[in-house]
């Protein structure tokens, strides 16, 4: 199955993952080959599960103890940037800049 330019330039809006070599297209027309497979898996009267470890009656889980802290200023050093003791990460999807060898490659495959 083909990557259309639309799907392609969608996907690294979202993923901020740039597809513009042909390794790049061949990884992700792999993927989707890969996942096209559970599609032949036959689901019928499979209900959901909540969770991967519903065989197991009890989950153990350990206490949640308090060993150290008041070290927000340490590890406030360790950031490039902060803002009233939070750390500052940069805005996720940023559109990727077009280019034009992009579509050429894209169609000429």
């Amino acid at each position: 199955q083909k990557v259309s330019v639309e799907v392609l330039e969608h996907l690294e809006h979202l993923a901020l993952v740039d597809f513009r070599d042909s390794e790049g297209v061949e990884r992700l027309q792999k993927a989707i080959q890969f996942a096209d497979q559970l599609h032949e898996v036959n689901t019928d009267g499979v209900e959901p599960m909540d969770s991967v470890l519903e065989d197991r009656w009890c989950l153990y889980l350990r206490e949640d103890d308090v060993t150290e802290g008041n070290c927000t200023k340490e590890l406030l050093e360790n950031a490039r940037e902060t803002v009233e003791e939070y750390f500052v990460a940069p805005p996720g999807n940023i559109p990727l800049v077009k280019l034009e060898g992009q579509k050429t490659f894209l169609q000429g495959s």
